[in-house]
């Protein structure tokens, strides 16, 4: 099994992916959010085997969503891109810090980010700066 991550680029905070998702242009035909990118993973059986999508939001991975299927999407260009098709309930993980970086990686599962305690999923997010500051000196 393995992951990916990605930059969630215009985003603040975990509701504002979730806003984005909610939306019909973010939905794929079942209605199911996805993540449409142009290239397709190489290793997708290994990310198919349970993998999942770890956002990061200005620099702190926050949370990640279980990637159920890979869907090839046809753009107006006639170009065939992959839609990352992901479960719409995404998971709080421990905040931890990460350089920005261009499209997508692959982020092995001995180096993701743990999921918060079910107690601590459900609180309120910090603030993006007190976040990436607690994360720096290894508090959260």
């Amino acid at each position: 099994m393995i992951n990916l991550i990605k930059l969630c680029v215009g985003a603040d905070a975990i509701e504002d992916l979730t806003g984005w998702q909610a939306t019909a242009r973010a939905k794929g035909p079942d209605g199911l959010p996805r993540h449409v990118t142009r290239m397709w993973p190489k290793r997708a059986e290994e990310v198919l085997n349970g993998g999942s999508i770890y956002w990061v939001f200005k620099g702190l991975v926050l949370c990640r969503q279980r990637i159920l299927r890979l869907d090839e999407v046809e753009g107006a260009d006639g170009i065939l891109r992959c839609g990352i098709v992901l479960d719409p309930t995404p998971v709080r993980v421990a905040p931890t810090q990460r350089r920005p970086f261009q499209g997508w990686r692959y982020l092995p599962p001995e180096d993701a980010p743990r999921d918060l305690r079910n107690s601590r999923r459900e609180e309120d997010s910090l603030p993006p700066a007190m976040q990436s500051a607690l994360a720096e000196i290894g508090v959260l």
